[in-house]
């Protein structure tokens, strides 16, 4: 099936699965969302999550994770007592793989109990930069690169979340291959830039971003705590996952992306489980 013929495969297939509130998706000729859940059921699923633990790469300022068990299956072991198994873990809202609602950077807009579930199962558009990177680890995402994949795959479509690809989740789980310092404590690691997240939010009108690294914005300028890429998108009323991984698992275009996350109440970011369909 050529590239035309995956895109709208993949369009009729997104939305079977959004029109939940008809019995049939007539556009796809009467196909049900049965019929859509035996599609999907024998695709390639690609986990596109970090597991988190105490000493991952992180935020600057954030402590460490701490991890007790309370409950363990013999006597001797557990905290509180023995029977079953049961862990307390304190950390951060972003720790590992995590959501950014709006209300972490810009009081009183959303927070992660406020993200709507239909803002979670999405068509992924991954922008592959990541030979750029390779080259140059300051690499900042162009237009040229988001107008390469629209020649190749048509329109960014509206609603969708768009992965940045660097191959820089490679590094992981090494705290300072991620931050990639140099001598003078200066970070070098890629980022997004505003005119490319203008064009995606306002133009396109997708609803979510996500990258590798630890913050949207590029590493020199995290380095100056300027974070206004990260601000842009939280002001606008939209959510990001930070700390991506297996991009390179993925097509550029065709795949579904589903971001999952718990719901704590007035929650400013928790960790999340990221998931793609393949086509």
């Amino acid at each position: 099936m050529g590239k035309i013929g995956r895109s709208i495969s993949a369009a009729v297939l997104v939305t079977c699965i959004f029109l939940i509130t008809a019995p049939y998706c007539m556009a796809a000729g009467g196909i049900s969302l049965e019929d859509a859940w035996n599609v999907i059921k024998e695709k390639k699923f690609v986990d596109l999550t970090h597991a988190f633990e105490p000493g991952i790469p992180h935020w600057k300022g954030f402590p460490d994770e701490k991890l007790e068990t309370l409950y363990w299956y013999e006597p001797g072991v557990g905290k509180l007592g023995a029977g079953f198994y049961a862990q307390a873990f304190t950390h951060v809202g972003q720790w590992g793989t995590h959501v950014d609602p709006p209300a972490h950077f810009v009081k009183g807009l959303r927070t992660v109990d406020q993200i709507d579930v239909k803002e979670m199962i999405l068509p992924l558009v991954v922008i592959d930069v990541h030979e750029a990177v390779a080259k140059n680890p300051d690499y900042t995402l162009s237009m040229d690169d988001i107008k390469n994949w629209e020649k190749n795959h048509g329109q960014i479509p509206e609603g969708a979340f768009v992965a940045m690809r660097t191959d820089w989740s490679k590094r992981w789980p090494g705290m300072d291959a991620m931050q990639n310092k140099d001598a003078n404590g200066i970070a070098h690691y890629p980022g997004w830039s505003m005119e490319t997240l203008k064009y995606l939010y306002e133009n396109c009108k997708i609803t979510a971003s996500g990258h590798e690294t630890t913050d949207t914005d590029p590493g020199v300028a995290t380095s100056k705590d300027d974070y206004s890429l990260e601000t842009y998108i939280l002001k606008s009323n939209h959510y990001q996952i930070e700390l991506l991984t297996h991009l390179d698992k993925v097509p550029e275009a065709g795949a579904l992306v589903v971001a999952s996350f718990p719901k704590p109440k007035g929650g400013s970011g928790f960790p999340a489980r990221v998931f793609a369909i393949l086509p």
